[in-house]
């Protein structure tokens, strides 16, 4: 099944990459001219497969409801012969070497009692409780019948993997970090839950003077977040506007003194240091921030993840695209084929450029005016783009969403089924 799942998502999204070093300008295939100026000979770019090629190759797996993914056979398996002269095979029965000896498929527990977000067995038999350090039980155990707690338990029985998301800094510039950090981490032990992300759009707006103070906020935050919330992932939402720019000089500089405090060197340092396992970059600004450089939104989106790349950020945490412009006022209104490109453009791609590894959507969201915009129909109406991300079964553990359990388009259960067949993670907003 996973062997299946490489072949069909490799084909699908044809992933796009640093691969056999594009040693001349004249290559069609090179992509070097992207990269900025004094970038090391050593980092090249090469397409494996262009913009107009991808995007072809996704509607050959979408067309016709999908059919080609649903014809799609497993490849045959690797078979080795224990018998041959030169062949070690395990010799342990199953349950005494490492694993049970069985192939199991994706979300099946290696071993019994391995499920994510189980209460593990003391030696005597009844079930632990380890408490965190500044956490008490019954702190837990209010968080789990609050709503944001109740969303958690929703979710994760959908099957979905879950965070928990909110917004810190201005505790931490208030003073109240501590008290603002243990509310979010008795929701993040709920059983089920993988991370916290704590801050969204960070270093945009007025809320840190300086670079070094919203250094001081990150690596206090994540420090507090690590003593009360142990074994929990650490996220954070920023942007990056130089990336967009690409090579162009004029660009940088004009983008570098409007954003000063986002440095991506020190936004690296935050991965370097350890502070975060996640970072969620946006992609909404990338369709109209940079005209004035005639730099359109899929140049400035593949100049940003080559530059993800060529700092080799994902060798530090997991990276994560994040687009909220998929939603429109009400519900999309597209055609089959409009859905067919805004997939390609929104989701493809960036998994393509093998720089994100996970495409984090807004499902819904509403503006300061009160207009609610979403993902799918009005209370769940039928949506042709809906309709399309469903098909999307073979990355769906990619594809995640934010969901705030205040502001439920029905109630939290039948949102979360019903976001459950679209996207295997969920970020449940707690105030």
């Amino acid at each position: 099944m996973r062997l299946r799942q490489l072949f069909v998502i490799g084909l699908a999204l044809s992933l796009l990459g640093i691969g056999v070093p594009a040693w001349s300008q004249d290559d069609p295939r090179s992509c070097n001219d992207l990269m900025a100026d004094g970038t090391p000979s050593y980092v090249v770019c090469r397409w494996m497969a262009t913009p107009e090629e991808a995007a072809d190759i996704a509607r050959f797996w979408l067309a016709n409801d999908g059919q080609h993914l649903k014809e799609a056979q497993p490849i045959d398996p690797i078979l080795i012969n224990c018998t041959e002269p030169g062949n070690e095979c395990p010799t342990d029965p199953p349950g005494e070497g490492d694993g049970d000896g069985r192939l199991h498929d994706v979300g099946e527990p290696d071993t019994e009692g391995g499920e994510d977000g189980g209460t593990p067995e003391c030696a005597t038999g009844e079930q632990c409780y380890v408490t965190p350090d500044g956490l008490t039980r019954t702190q837990v155990s209010d968080a789990e019948k609050g709503t944001a707690g109740q969303a958690v338990k929703t979710a994760a029985a959908a099957g979905m993997r879950v965070w928990v998301d909110s917004e810190l800094a201005d505790d931490w510039k208030a003073g109240k970090l501590s008290e603002a950090a243990k509310k979010l981490a008795a929701v993040a032990m709920q059983p089920g839950v993988v991370g916290v992300r704590f801050t969204r759009q960070l270093g945009v707006g007025q809320t840190f003077q300086n670079a070094d103070e919203m250094d001081k906020f990150v690596a206090e935050t994540t420090a507090e977040l690590r003593r009360l919330a142990p074994g929990r992932k650490l996220a954070a939402h920023t942007v990056v506007p130089v990336f967009g720019c690409g090579a162009d000089d004029a660009c940088k500089a004009a983008v570098t003194a409007k954003y000063p405090l986002l440095d991506p060197d020190r936004i690296g340092a935050w991965l370097a240091k350890g502070h975060l396992d996640q970072l969620a970059l946006d992609s909404g600004h990338l369709a109209t921030s940079y005209a004035s450089w005639k730099i359109d939104a899929a140049q400035a989106q593949r100049n940003q993840w080559i530059q993800v790349r060529a700092r080799a950020w994902d060798a530090y945490a997991q990276i994560a695209a994040e687009d909220a412009g998929f939603a429109a006022p009400g519900a999309p209104q597209l055609t089959t084929e409009q859905a067919t490109k805004a997939i390609t453009d929104r989701i493809a791609t960036p998994l393509q450029n093998d720089a994100a590894e996970t495409v984090v959507l807004w499902s819904r969201w509403q503006n300061d005016q009160g207009q609610v915009s979403r993902l799918y129909g009005e209370k769940w109406a039928a949506n042709t783009a809906w309709d399309q991300l469903k098909k999307l079964t073979e990355i769906r553990p990619r594809l995640a969403t934010v969901y705030d359990p205040t502001k439920p388009e029905v109630d939290a259960p039948t949102d979360l089924k019903a976001l459950s067949e679209v996207f295997g993670q969920v970020y449940v907003h707690t105030p």
